[in-house]
């Protein structure tokens, strides 16, 4: 659908039905009143649906036809989704992936999805925990990632130059890495790329794994005092 359209319910289910012949007003209001959904509302009270909201719809259907999830296991799986990351299938891991999925965000659109202030995002963007990719309106598919959490944290009462605490740890855990790769990443044959590529990757995802086990334990012990 064209960038900035607006549908209405009634065209949503004609651009879904092809692959979710079940789909009906009434199962997109309940999935509204179920909190998995928020329409945009025209001044006359209709809903208004754009792209993401489409995506979104068509994420929740497909979970449920192909998978069988209830709907909290789905809301769950939402999480992953609004922050852009790969949703494992039930039972299934994703490995952290290098490669750049996605279309960039514009201003507006980024805007809209982490829920950010004008005055939040440059904040964020002012100590480089957010950086534009070209012409200072225009960022990568991780960013969405990065704000969304990044709101979260400010909604609970951190400032954006706490954040810079994350925006140090993540390069100084880049600048762990990369010296792992360091011969392959001066080769010129694609070959030593694409194996830098993929060692970077698996690294990747035991940092994460470990960052995440040794965070749980601080904050136990922050919890024991």
């Amino acid at each position: 659908m064209p960038e900035g359209a607006q549908l209405s319910i009634g065209e949503v289910i004609n651009l879904l039905r092809d692959d979710f012949p079940d789909v009906s007003v009434s199962k997109i209001r309940f999935l509204e009143s179920q909190g998995l959904i928020d329409p945009d509302r025209s001044g006359s009270g209709y809903r208004q649906f754009d792209g993401t909201d489409v995506a979104r719809l068509r994420f929740i259907l497909q979970q449920q036809r192909d998978h069988f999830l209830p709907l909290k296991v789905i809301k769950s799986k939402l999480t992953l989704w609004e922050r852009g990351e790969e949703v494992p299938n039930a039972g299934g891991t994703s490995q952290y992936s290098l490669d750049r999925a996605g279309e960039p965000f514009d201003r507006a659109e980024l805007l809209k999805r982490s829920k950010l202030s004008e005055s939040e995002l440059s904040e964020l963007i002012d100590i480089g925990l957010i950086r534009p990719i070209r012409d200072s309106v225009v960022f990568a598919p991780e960013t969405g990632v990065v704000a969304v959490e990044a709101k979260r944290l400010m909604d609970q009462g951190l400032e954006a130059r706490h954040l810079r605490t994350v925006k140090h740890s993540s390069e100084r855990e880049a600048d762990l890495l990369t010296q792992l790769v360091a011969p392959l990443l001066k080769a010129t044959n694609p070959e030593a790329k694409a194996r830098a590529k993929d060692v970077l990757e698996s690294s990747s995802d035991s940092v994460l794994a470990m960052h995440r086990a040794l965070l749980a334990s601080e904050l136990r012990q922050h919890l024991k005092r």
